[in-house]
């Protein structure tokens, strides 16, 4: 097998970071809600009773931790990190130092 070196093509994307109060993640939790199908009923996916929704937000009971439906299932946001909204207008959690190393700021026009 021959062995190929590949680059990530460039991609701009909309994040936002989970820092700050109460309003300021609650805002982070709409902009997700509205972007998606919704919000979810997190008791019955966390217990495995139904699958987890192809998108969506909710919060954890067990532990209050933002939990952002994905195509891989539920994935839990901690305070600072940053929440993307990808190509296809996906949601998905990403931590702070990968964040860094992967995106960089693009200036509006």
């Amino acid at each position: 097998m021959t062995e190929h070196t590949y680059r990530k093509k460039p991609v701009t994307v909309e994040a936002r970071q989970l820092v700050g109060d109460t309003a300021a993640i609650h805002a982070v939790y709409l902009w997700i809600e509205s972007n998606t199908l919704g919000s979810f009923e997190p008791t019955a996916v966390v217990e495995g009773r139904v699958p987890c929704p192809a998108s969506g937000v909710s919060i954890d009971p067990r532990d209050g931790r933002m939990m952002i439906a994905t195509l891989e299932g539920a994935m839990h946001a901690n305070p600072g990190d940053w929440i993307i909204r990808g190509v296809q207008g996906e949601f998905y959690p990403i931590k702070e130092a990968i964040f860094r190393q992967t995106y960089e700021a693009v200036e509006e026009s």
